[in-house]
């Protein structure tokens, strides 16, 4: 590459948004301008006239750092070579300061892989030649961020190959990171290799590596660690020695613990304050109360003032044990002493407070406290349990107080637990209104959707959600029941009241949407849900949506009533929807509801005069079956009278076939009828079948139907017809209604 395009190529760095554009500019700007010549005489030089320089808006540009700058252009571009190639022309050479720069900010910044990558670029592509202090920044550095294997790598492979050998504190700072990510079995395995690492091992690594292991309450290797301490005559210090205590109160080993603190008066180390709480701390945590008082009396003799740390550790401790007076007691005392109170103060007296309800006014005065002195709880379930106590108690008024403060507390994002609680009180103390403003308030949060967020039981928002529905605004209540539904909830009572409140509004099609939605989910829905939904449909005047949900309402296990079956099959045959209603009709019929026979006569009369023979027929015989047999007499004679002559043919013809209960001056009816549409041979074979139930026809019609039949040519017909009558001549003339003989 030419000189010429070295010299160009920042600049087109910079025509692609490079971020240290104004570095570049401020670099080649000098380059532009020539600066005038020196004045050759004393007189000439007089004759300049001095420059005032002239007052700029701006302050002058501070010159950044040139580590800030590489550090820009890493976070915030991709890790490519044109950006290898960009550092390497700010910075041909890379010098350990600069390059301990980048680590370190990168570190402070949270970019802790951009800091790994960055010192991988410089000592592979760049030339630079790590130091010691290289390793010891970076190893601690990847080793507090959870960077353990490339820590360790680097501590084991890099360092070798440039002949560097690693310092006790940096190996130090990895025992500790693999103690604190709960793999003490690795702390331990790099303690025992320091000494092939040419290592030396002092207190500091033996502190290490037993808080390593004493995190995971090994304490019966923690002891032999401390034996090969002593062994290896290393002296043991302050810190080893509150690490003990520690260890072995976490483990409720009380009575090493004790000895750990004897032996440190016999090895002429003298306790610390830090070394009575650490025991203080034991003692609680082991539940013996009154030894860890004896203790907390103790030190005042022993020549250290108990501290908030002592404080906070009692308190704690009498919270848990139920004893609140003496807890009380003792944050009274801090006050009265001037001792700091903190947020672990508060956190560990505000549990007792909020759980009792005879406490409730100290609890609120402490957290008015808090918010004077701009702490926040760690714990921040404190005010979800004092707002539930308030709550309990029957303090509508003061849990709203505690529940708005608790919103003012810097990084507590509200518990919607807490929600819940104000939520369900106030709906059963009657101020519905209250909870609906609760309500819109986790709405206009969007804490619900946190994915870290509990979920909210059913009785603190049912009560909500059907006030909202009772009162026209189920929308509102679908908006916050759909956020719960994100969360897993397919609560019954919730759907079937937003089911209920749409239809109410005349919204059944939002209501159906619900309906689906339980169906998709398999929730179990409510017959009086449906039947709403049924009747705001058929109100809406749309007959067929209705007839659709009703099916729904049964697809569900549910019978409906038999004026719901009468309302749809209503609606749709006075919309012309004949059939639709004849399978309303047969769903009821199979249903066991016998009501509504008038409406069901209608329906067959209906399909009859329609044609639809085969379906009307069918319908009859599904009555039947049912036991619900409908009036044939009537049904026979509307049809002769409105000329379904042929309709009236085959329900008759069916009528004999079944042995129905049908008038035989009814089928004298149809007989007539056709004659007078001279239909022949269905009235031979009606007028047949007839006789030989023993029916009694008109004598006239059967001779003019037999002069009918030798007419259109069915001789044959005629003289089996002539037969029969003679054979029935001599039987008795009667007429009237008569019942067939056995079915």
């Amino acid at each position: 590459m030419s000189r010429r395009h070295h010299l160009h190529l920042p600049l087109r760095l910079l025509s692609r948004n490079n971020p240290s554009a104004p570095l570049f500019r401020h670099a080649f700007s000098t380059l532009d301008t020539p600066e005038p010549p020196p004045p050759e005489t004393e007189a000439e030089a007089e004759a300049v006239p001095e420059v005032t320089p002239a007052a700029t808006p701006n302050p002058p540009r501070r010159e950044e750092p040139l580590h800030e700058t590489i550090l820009y252009m890493i976070r915030r571009r991709p890790w490519t070579t044109r950006l290898e190639n960009s550092i390497r022309l700010l910075s041909p050479t890379l010098a350990a300061p600069l390059v301990h720069g980048v680590i370190s900010g990168a570190a402070a910044a949270g970019c802790t892989d951009l800091a790994l990558q960055f010192f991988r670029f410089a000592y592979r592509r760049a030339g630079f030649s790590p130091e010691p202090a290289t390793f010891s920044l970076l190893i601690p550095i990847l080793a507090s961020h959870s960077m353990l294997n490339h820590a360790r790598c680097i501590l084991l492979d890099t360092m070798p190959s440039f002949s560097i050998a690693p310092e006790e504190a940096t190996v130090a700072a990895l025992i500790a990171a693999y103690g604190k990510a709960n793999i003490p079995q690795e702390s331990v395995k790099l303690f025992r290799l320091m000494p092939d690492l040419g290592i030396a091992r002092t207190a500091l690594s033996y502190n290490a590596v037993l808080k390593a292991i004493l995190c995971r309450g090994r304490e019966a290797m923690a002891r032999r660690i401390y034996n090969a301490m002593i062994a290896d005559a290393v002296t043991p210090d302050l810190s080893t020695y509150n690490t003990l205590i520690w260890g072995f109160g976490l483990c409720k080993k009380m009575e090493a613990a004790l000895r750990v603190f004897g032996d440190m008066k016999d090895h002429g180390v003298t306790p610390d304050v830090t070394t009575y709480n650490t025991l203080l701390n034991a003692w609680v945590r082991a539940g013996d109360l009154e030894s860890a008082r004896k203790v907390f009396d103790e030190m005042p003799g022993a020549g250290f003032a108990q501290n908030s740390v002592s404080y906070n550790v009692m308190i704690k401790g009498y919270v848990e044990a139920g004893k609140v007076e003496e807890a009380v007691g003792l944050f009274s005392e801090m006050g009265e002493k001037g001792l700091r109170l903190s947020e672990k103060t508060f956190a560990a007296l505000m549990p007792g407070l909020c759980d009792d309800e005879g406490r409730v006014v100290e609890a609120r005065k402490a957290m008015d406290d808090m918010a004077e002195r701009r702490l926040t709880p760690k714990d921040k379930s404190v005010f979800l349990r004092l707002v539930t106590t308030l709550c309990r108690a029957g303090d509508l008024d003061g849990a709203l107080d505690v529940h708005q403060k608790s919103g003012q507390f810097k990084h507590v994002l509200v518990d919607p637990r807490q929600y819940g609680v104000l939520m369900e009180s106030l709906c059963a103390g009657g101020k519905c209104d209250g909870a609906v403003e609760v309500m819109d308030e986790l709405l206009e949060k969007g804490t619900l959707l946190s994915p870290k967020s509990p979920v909210l039981e059913g009785p603190a928002y049912n009560p909500v959600i059907e006030y909202l529905c009772s009162n026209g605004n189920t929308s509102k209540a679908e908006t916050f029941f759909r956020q719960l539904m994100k969360k897993g909830v397919d609560d019954k009572a919730a759907f079937n009241s937003l089911i209920r409140g749409h239809a109410k509004e005349g919204v059944p099609e939002a209501a159906q949407e619900i309906l689906a939605i339980m169906t998709r989910r398999g929730v179990r829905t409510d017959p009086e849900s449906h039947a709403l939904l049924v009747d705001s449909f058929l109100k809406k005047n749309e007959p067929a949506d209705a007839k659709t949900a009703l099916d729904s309402m049964m697809e569900q296990g549910h019978v409906p009533s038999p004026s719901l079956f009468m309302s749809v099959m209503v609606a749709l045959f006075n919309g012309g929807r004949v059939q639709t209603a004849s399978r309303v009709m047969k769903s009821m019929i199979e249903k066991g509801v016998t009501e509504n026979m008038d409406m069901a006569h209608k329906i067959l009369e209906a399909l009859f005069m329609r044609g639809h023979v085969e379906e009307a027929i069918g319908r009859v015989n599904l009555m039947v079956e049912n036991g619900c047999l409908p009036d044939l007499d009537k049904l026979l004679i509307a049809l002769c009278e409105n000329d379904k002559v042929m309709e009236a043919h085959k329900l008759a013809d069916f009528a004999l076939d079944r042995d129905f209960d049908v008038s035989f001056s009814t089928y004298d009816r149809v007989l007539e009828a056709l004659y007078t549409e001279e239909k022949t041979l269905p009235a031979y074979s009606m007028l047949c079948k007839i006789k030989n139930k023993g029916g009694v026809v008109d004598q006239k019609g059967c001779d003019a139907l037999m002069d009918s039949l030798k007419a259109g040519g069915y001789s044959k017909q005629a003289d089996i017809l002539s037969r029969i009558l003679a054979e029935n001549a001599s039987s008795t003339s009667k007429r009237g209604k008569r019942v067939a003989m056995g079915a």
